[in-house]
């Protein structure tokens, strides 16, 4: 991890909240209570899903210097929201596309999938709040600086999130290898959203089961699955061709 992903020492952390840096994640020692950490407590409301109380030895370990038991890593992007991007979108008189990352994890995979959004021309990238990769430095060197130049939008719930853009018209496609519906066969075209899922299995059953469509990438070699960047360049390039054909 690189160190200007961070900040540590409580009252650096107040002053980055009180100056609305961008936070990723908030690392806070377990049980820990003083005047400062009181001070602290009373600022972390907006982002408490983004809070971690962790043992001591894990603060340690990703820095040695006087951290105070309080870790925050800064973002180096500005999370946008989905609403007002899809609200821009139309009004400008374009097809909402749209990528929603369910729980991938990692650095690298997020930041070769920025790329090709980004070159794809994808308005927006959907992630979690929890339990995704963060768009920390490595990341954004990762993504050739892709993830400077397309809006992120980070969502607490991904299924409300969903359901919002099915409101604002906009059909949401699983890649999934449980279907027998391929690429070819699916409908790539009007206001989309692609929705990619995690390394370990994919997207997940909550979302799977609200996807308007589940398509999958036929293969005809002996290995199971495909790297999932991999994946989402194949998905991103057949739903480029539909939309231009």
């Amino acid at each position: 991890m690189m160190e200007r992903d961070f900040i540590f020492g409580i009252r650096a952390v107040i002053e980055a909240i009180d100056s609305n840096k961008t936070i990723n994640k908030l690392l806070i020692q377990k049980g820990l209570n003083n005047e400062l950490m009181r001070e602290l407590s009373t600022k972390i409301g907006p982002i408490r899903h983004l809070v971690q109380y962790v043992p001591l030895q894990k603060l340690n370990s990703i820095s040695r210097k006087n951290h105070q038991g309080v870790i925050a890593f800064i973002s180096p992007i500005e999370y946008l929201d989905i609403e007002e991007i899809i609200t821009r979108v139309y009004e400008e008189g374009e097809t909402p596309l749209l990528l929603m990352l369910d729980r991938i994890t990692d650095v690298r995979n997020f930041g070769a999938i920025a790329r090709t959004a980004e070159c794809m021309g994808v308005h927006a990238i959907i992630t979690p709040a929890k339990g995704a990769a963060m768009a920390n430095g490595d990341a954004v060197k990762t993504s050739a600086g892709a993830l400077t130049r397309i809006p992120v939008c980070r969502e607490r719930f991904l299924d409300r999130t969903l359901e919002t853009l099915q409101q604002h018209g906009i059909k949401s496609v699983a890649c999934t290898e449980k279907t027998e519906k391929t690429l070819k066969e699916g409908l790539l075209t009007g206001p989309l959203c692609i929705v990619m899922g995690s390394e370990e299995d994919g997207v997940s059953e909550g979302l799977l089961k609200l996807c308007d469509d589940k398509l999958k990438i036929p293969m005809s070699g002996t290995i199971a699955s495909l790297n999932v960047s991999v994946a989402c360049g194949m998905i991103l390039y057949e739903a480029s061709q539909q939309r231009t054909a």
